[in-house]
């Protein structure tokens, strides 16, 4: 039999998902939803403090998915997160997508003082730098984020999700409002009225220092109906209760707050405790100690939103068909 010049395979294509150190428990979510198990690796400190990856089993032409997100120590998971994306490029994998549900920085998008740095475009820099393909993230705290990049960007959110879970909580009948906590989060808290079927409201606040907020006005009407706060990031939730009170005042029957990625630093946990709130409902994106976690703090889990972009990823399948195009809320 005459021999060809050339050798045909057919076409192969493998996933592997491995975690870093920063939240596994996610990361196993993400694996069960998807039918794999967590990719093998080891992962150690030296006496020096630095840190050592090494993966336990061949990458070599695998489409590669590693979880990481920006849980404190952050300077240290995202150190991480360059080593095993380098150590994958080194070793051979195919495609390389970094799944970062709260992303490193993030606040820091743009210079509002002098001689302050762009943080997040740094970490864009660095991520691309040690051989990033593709980077999967959530709810970003500025669209322009996507921008830093020169490689594909997937922005996933909670929105709809929060939103299903509000209508399913308050049902067809209770009057309900829609709460920015500010002028800059008025469109998305706009459309996430739309989606629970109420109106908008927008909270007007000074902010005198980081992580200090002061709520002057409250811009509609919340008499008589559950106000529901929508926002990103809780951090330490000093401008969330803050709202929450001034909400009351203003006459809200009861106050819901929905925010993707729960921080939960200084006396955050304290603060919301001890709040007006009725409901606070945050995701897994960074871990939440159940030990510490108040009773009126409900946690919904991002795994089934990751792990089927995920899998449009791997099967080049559209990512935003998930949220029917809607996952573009800036």
């Amino acid at each position: 039999m005459k021999r060809a010049n050339w050798l045909e395979h057919a076409p192969r294509k493998r996933l592997m998902v491995v975690a870093g150190s920063s939240h596994p428990e996610l990361a196993a979510r993400i694996t069960e939803q998807l039918g794999v198990d967590l990719g093998r690796r080891e992962i150690s400190t030296f006496a020096d403090g630095t840190t050592y990856v090494r993966f336990s089993e061949s990458v070599r032409g695998a489409d590669m998915f590693i979880v990481q997100t920006a849980a404190s120590d952050v300077d240290h998971h995202l150190m991480e997160l360059l080593i095993m994306i380098n150590a994958a490029k080194l070793a051979s994998a195919k495609r390389i997508t970094a799944v970062v549900p709260w992303y490193f920085y993030a606040r820091q998008d743009k210079k509002s003082r002098p001689r302050e740095p762009i943080t997040a475009r740094l970490v864009a820099d660095m991520l691309e730098t040690a051989g990033v393909d593709r980077v999967l993230t959530m709810d970003l705290h500025a669209g322009q984020v996507q921008g830093f990049f020169n490689k594909p960007v997937d922005h996933m959110t909670a929105v709809p999700m929060f939103a299903q879970h509000v209508r399913d909580l308050l049902g067809d009948d209770e009057p309900r409002v829609a709460v920015a906590p500010d002028t800059g989060r008025a469109k998305l808290a706009g459309k996430f009225g739309e989606m629970i079927g109420g109106d908008l409201v927008v909270l007007n606040k000074e902010r005198p220092a980081h992580n200090v907020a002061r709520v002057t006005d409250v811009i509609g009407d919340v008499k008589g109906k559950t106000a529901v706060m929508t926002d990103d990031i809780i951090d330490t939730a000093g401008t969330l209760c803050a709202g929450a009170q001034a909400l009351k005042q203003a006459g809200a029957t009861r106050v819901i707050a929905c925010a993707t990625h729960a921080l939960f630093n200084g006396d955050a946990l304290e603060r919301i405790r001890d709040s007006v709130f009725d409901r606070v409902i945050v995701t897994d994106t960074v871990p939440i100690n159940p030990l510490t976690r108040p009773d009126n703090v409900e946690v919904l889990s991002v795994s089934g939103i990751l792990a089927e972009t995920i899998h449009n990823v791997f099967s080049d399948d559209s990512v935003s068909a998930i949220f029917a195009g809607e996952n573009q809320l800036f």
